[in-house]
């Protein structure tokens, strides 16, 4: 369906990924692509254009915070809006880590489908 909001998910927590995915895409709003690791995440970013991307920010090999600075400094991905998947609780330690939060959002884990799909729909304006 065209008119389905492509979404990339990046996020080592494979059965959280999987949870999102499914709840996302079965209101038929939505597409799901996922990302395991941030190296892996940056090339579905690049390749298949999202409207919005989900990122946690504590992975192995790369944060959250390195992954949104190299989608920051790519011309292709640096206007695709990010919400930042966390389990950490204050939004400072949020900033602390990506340094600049700027115009992106964060998301404490654990979340519903319906908060998540409410933030979504909020960050894309819909």
């Amino acid at each position: 369906m065209a008119d389905r909001t492509k979404i990339l998910m990046i996020d080592d927590e494979e059965d959280f990924a999987y949870f999102v995915r499914l709840n996302l895409e079965k209101t038929g709003k939505f597409t799901v692509f996922t990302a395991p690791r941030g190296s892996e995440g940056i090339k579905l970013a690049k390749s298949e254009q999202p409207d919005l991307i989900l990122l946690d920010l504590v992975m192995p090999e790369m944060d959250g915070g390195q992954v949104a600075a190299q989608l920051l400094a790519h011309t292709s991905t640096k206007k695709i809006p990010i919400i930042f998947l966390t389990a950490l609780a204050q939004k400072e330690q949020v900033e602390d880590c990506d340094g600049n939060i700027g115009g992106r959002d964060y998301i404490a884990k654990p979340v519903t489908s319906e908060e998540l799909i409410v933030r979504i729909e909020s960050v894309l304006g819909k």
